[in-house]
C-alpha cells in the first residue's frame, strides 16, 4: 500500500462528476487499499476517489473503526436534518456549519462488486453525504451561505499564499505517512 497524493481545492477533477465502476479489478482493489492507507495518514474518516486525482464512484470511509468501501453509491432515502462543523481533507484547516439529512439509507456495492444497504445516522450519515457529494463534484463549502463561503475562500487563499505553495497537490509528510492515526474530524 502507498499513500496518494490529495488534491486541494481548485484542482479541477474535484469539480467533475465522476463514472461509475463496472469491473472489479485487481488496481481497484489497490486503489481501495491505497485510499485508506492515505485518509488514516491524513486523519479523515472519509476519502472519495476525486480526491485522489480518480474518475471512479468510489469512496472509502472509517466513521468509529468500522472501515467499509462504497462504489457506485446512491442515497435512497433522507430524513430529518443536522446541522455540524464540517471540514475537508481537500480544503485543509477550512470548517464551516453544514446542514445535512440526519439519517440517510444508502445503497451501494462493496469491494468484491457485492450490493448492499447502508442505514446511517449521525456523524456516518453525514460522512456519507460528504463523501457522495464528492462523487457528483461538489463539495461542503457550497452548502455555506455566501458570506460564510466567502470567508472560508478568502482564509484558504491567505493560508495559500502564507504557505506559498500554489499547486492544487496536497502531499503528505513522511511523518503523516508513517502515523497513520485515526481522528474523526476531517471528512
Amino acid at each position: 500500500m502507498s499513500v496518494l497524493d490529495i488534491y486541494v481545492l481548485g484542482a479541477p477533477i474535484l469539480r467533475h462528476e465522476t463514472v461509475p465502476v463496472t469491473e472489479i479489478t485487481p488496481d481497484l482493489q489497490r486503489l481501495i487499499d491505497d485510499m485508506f492507507e492515505t485518509m488514516y495518514a491524513a486523519k479523515g474518516i472519509g476519502l472519495a476517489a476525486p480526491q485522489v486525482g480518480r474518475s471512479e464512484q468510489l469512496s472509502v470511509i472509517d466513521v468509529d473503526e468500522n472501515p467499509f468501501v462504497v462504489i457506485n453509491p446512491d442515497i435512497v432515502l433522507t430524513e430529518g436534518k443536522q446541522k455540524g462543523e464540517e471540514g475537508c481533507l481537500s480544503i485543509p484547516d477550512i470548517y464551516g456549519d453544514v446542514e445535512r439529512a440526519m439519517r440517510v439509507i444508502v445503497r451501494a456495492q462493496d469491494r468484491t462488486g457485492k450490493s448492499f444497504e447502508v442505514d446511517a445516522n449521525d456523524l456516518l450519515a453525514r460522512c456519507l453525504q460528504h463523501e457522495i457529494d464528492h462523487l457528483h463534484g461538489r463539495l461542503f463549502i457550497d452548502y455555506l451561505s455566501l458570506v460564510k463561503r466567502r470567508a472560508a475562500l478568502a482564509k484558504w487563499e491567505k493560508a495559500r499564499q502564507k504557505d506559498g505553495d500554489r499547486s492544487h497537490i496536497r502531499k503528505l509528510t513522511p511523518q503523516e505517512a508513517a502515523g497513520s492515526h485515526r481522528r474523526d474530524e476531517e471528512l
